[in-house]
């Protein structure tokens, strides 16, 4: 049976209840992660946790755990589920919100205890650096219709779930976002990358887009490896003329896209730059 974590309690995930009257159920009031683990190592751990912390201070919610509590709760979630799944890849997803009150308001006070939930679900194995081998994606645009402040890891998914939906409703797998300057900003539930005139670029960061970990774990792996990485604008033209396109998130790693509205990323076929891009992040992805 899986065992979660809530407040302060393990108990199986069958079990686990919050308040209807919990912030994070009426107004979506909190903050969430999703760290990968593989064998039992977490991938990006401190990043993630970092990340978090910020964004509880973005919307002023007093980080409940210290690091080191909080990695006791991923290791023991990671270690007594580790028999119930197939997979030796295991996410744990850890979600805060602001608490529960007496009557719903807009308005929150600081008298509030937060909510943590934590739970470690299955992951599909990572993609291997392997053109022949690995499952590219079909990808749909889009125009980016969220909220002004996508930096934070905030709970309130529905714009990233309806352009997910977009994509999902059209065959695909994953829907990329254009803002009204028809620039990337990233895709509904990941980061871009795409290889443009022999170089590899990404979305620069600011409110507009989420600072992925993996996409971070990416860059600092192929520079590492004295790989150049720009971060600068990427138009609709440019993404449509690229020669690769590449997704990543803590659940892709790094997932080439073989076609953006039904039609072919370079030559339709994983290309030798995610390849390569892919060995060189599996050298590093458990040193940062």
């Amino acid at each position: 049976m899986t065992l979660a974590f809530l407040n302060d309690e393990y108990l199986p995930l069958d079990q686990a209840r919050i308040s209807p009257m919990d912030r994070g159920f009426l107004f979506g009031d909190g903050i969430y992660e999703v760290i990968p683990t593989q064998n039992g190592k977490a991938i990006g751990l401190s990043a993630h946790l970092q990340r978090m912390s910020r964004g509880l201070n973005d919307i002023e919610i007093p980080n409940p755990m210290q690091k080191k509590q909080w990695e006791s709760v991923i290791q023991t979630l990671v270690t007594h589920n580790a028999t119930e799944f197939e997979s030796s890849s295991i996410g744990v997803y850890l979600h805060v919100s602001r608490g529960t009150a007496a009557q719903r308001n807009h308005a929150y006070n600081d008298k509030m205890v937060p909510t943590v939930f934590c739970y470690a679900f299955e992951m599909a194995a990572p993609p291997v650096p392997d053109r022949t081998a690995v499952k590219g994606l079909h990808v749909a645009l889009g125009r980016d219709l969220r909220w002004q402040r996508c930096h934070i890891k905030s709970t309130s998914l529905l714009g990233n779930v309806l352009h997910y939906q977009q994509g999902v409703t059209q065959g695909k797998q994953e829907t990329i976002l254009l803002n009204q300057h028809d620039e990337v900003t990233e895709a509904a539930s990941c980061n871009v990358f795409a290889v443009i005139d022999g170089q590899i670029v990404t979305p620069a960061l600011d409110h507009q887009l989420l600072p992925g970990i993996t996409r971070q774990l990416v860059i600092q792996s192929l520079r590492e490896e004295g790989t150049i990485v720009r971060e600068r604008a990427i138009t609709k033209n440019a993404l449509l003329q690229a020669d690769e396109v590449w997704l990543s998130s803590s659940s892709k790693e790094i997932t080439p896209v073989l076609s953006i509205d039904g039609r072919p990323v370079g030559e339709g076929c994983p290309g030798p730059v995610w390849e390569e891009s892919l060995r060189k992040f599996n050298k590093h992805k458990f040193t940062f």
